[in-house]
């Protein structure tokens, strides 16, 4: 354990529980590593250090007494700065929120207290979850581990570069068109978009109520399990909340995939938004993998990625209008540009062009769920390119469309991102898997087979 900065979640509470790691001296660990790294990465927006040593220490003397919280006793996190911590501010990385001091902690937040976990602090987003990554706000973007010149994914940007760079094993994410996914798959770490509802969002700052999930980001698939077994189940004053419990989805991480029919949605990298050819190759390279493994794998047809596209931004930008035009007419000028784009972008759609969106989207629901009664997972691309430079905004702007994330935002389904291979030049290429309705076990349990045939969990950015 002398690098406790890449304990995974498992691994450190496992150590806790058997008296065999102090709390206090993980979190030192985390956080003597965060005043070395951090300036280079621009994680944390609000470091709340003094407070997690405090917890650490109380962790400690309740481990020495035999008293656990739960699963995850001991163990750091950090939360994306649109998710309330209560007394530290919810900024979502904007001017217009500097200020504002959350009263309560989030559901999401309640839970993973619960479960034993320790608030390590707020992390960088794009601004609301939507503009970035923008020069022009009062912090700076996060940046990508592997390389710091690169984009480490949006928008939970400080989520997937605190994962991979080894400040924290744990962090909440939210996605809206990929929020969780895309940092995922740029650090080439495990983010899940779970069933919609399947997470209370209560506590959370909205972009899009119909679409905004909560979802866990990790290096490890079981310590995604572990997470969402933790944040997961029904909450009755989230008007989007599922009639559901949470399941106990890491009782079936090491069973085989023998058997198991896997949708592999090619025209989405081959077709739709052809890949760059590393991409194309990886997932070729999973597919096989998969295939050696005992699962059956098929070609599956889904709606294009433009038709994908094309209702996820009506939905997204005629909700995110409806929840921003007060600000949007009244502060303009306290918006980064992107994000001020991106949003005065909703004014301009009418009322029959998101009632059209919305009927669409129930037909592309229906054959999705077709494709589900022939197989029991999808295997397709997430991003089409490894990450570009951050400081090149032309390129942010085309690698953000190029990706095959938003179908499942529009649809609800459980959707796991995760690193696939490197790219020549050392940077993460990924991967998606994706499963029925509350099906997040199967999910786990394809993309555990994965990642044990490849080892993705122990591959780290060698720059930090």
């Amino acid at each position: 354990m002398s690098e406790l900065h890449w304990l995974s979640a498992a691994q450190a509470a496992r150590a806790i529980a058997a008296k065999e790691l102090s709390p206090v001296a993980l979190m030192q660990a985390l956080l003597d590593r965060i005043a070395r790294l951090d300036p280079k990465l621009n994680v944390f927006i609000r470091l709340d250090a003094e407070a997690a040593l405090a917890a650490a220490m109380a962790a400690e003397t309740e481990a020495a007494a035999g008293r656990l919280r739960g699963p995850l006793h001991g163990v750091p996190v950090g939360i994306k700065d649109i998710i309330d911590v209560a007394g530290l501010p919810t900024t979502a990385h904007s001017k217009i929120l500097e200020d504002n001091i959350a009263a309560a902690d989030a559901v999401c937040v309640q839970k993973l207290r619960g479960a034993g976990a320790i608030v390590l602090g707020k992390v960088a987003t794009h601004e609301f979850a939507i503009g970035g990554p923008s020069f022009d706000l009062p912090w700076p973007p996060a940046r990508n581990p592997w390389n710091t010149d690169h984009h480490p994914g949006g928008s939970s940007s400080g989520s997937g570069a605190g994962v991979a760079g080894g400040l924290f094993p744990l962090a909440l994410g939210t996605d809206t068109g990929g929020s969780v996914r895309n940092p995922a798959s740029c650090c080439g770490i495990v983010g899940l978009k779970p069933t919609y509802g399947l997470v209370s969002r209560r506590g959370v700052l909205p972009l899009s109520f119909t679409l905004d999930h909560i979802g866990p980001m990790t290096r490890s698939v079981a310590d995604n399990a572990l997470m969402l077994e933790a944040i997961g189940g029904h909450d009755p004053l989230d008007p989007g909340s599922a009639a559901s419990a949470a399941g106990r989805y890491a009782a079936a991480l090491d069973r085989s995939v023998r058997g198991l029919r896997v949708g592999f949605v090619r025209h989405f990298h081959e077709v739709d938004v052809p890949a760059e050819p590393e991409v194309t190759a990886a997932l070729a390279h999973v597919a096989r993998t998969l295939q050696m493994e005992g699962a059956e794998v098929r070609g599956i047809r889904l709606p294009t990625l433009g038709e994908f596209a094309a209702v996820n931004r009506v939905i997204l930008q005629s909700e995110a209008w409806a929840i921003h035009a007060p600000w949007l007419r009244e502060r303009p000028g306290d918006y980064g540009q992107l994000s001020r784009r991106r949003l005065m972008a909703g004014a301009f759609f009418g009322a029959g062009d998101y009632v059209q969106a919305q009927r669409r989207r129930l037909q592309m629901i229906a054959e999705i769920e077709a494709a589900f009664r022939e197989v029991d997972v999808l295997l397709c691309a997430s991003s089409m390119d490894p990450p570009c430079r951050i400081d090149r905004p032309a390129d942010i702007d085309r690698t953000y469309a190029r990706q095959a994330r938003t179908p499942f935002n529009v649809s609800g389904h459980p959707a796991l991102a995760m690193l696939a291979g490197l790219s020549v030049d050392g940077l993460p290429i990924s991967v998606q898997f994706v499963g029925r309705y509350f099906e997040e076990a199967t999910v786990f349990q394809v993309a555990r087979a994965w990642e044990q045939a490849a080892g993705t969990d122990k591959k780290h950015p060698p720059v930090v």
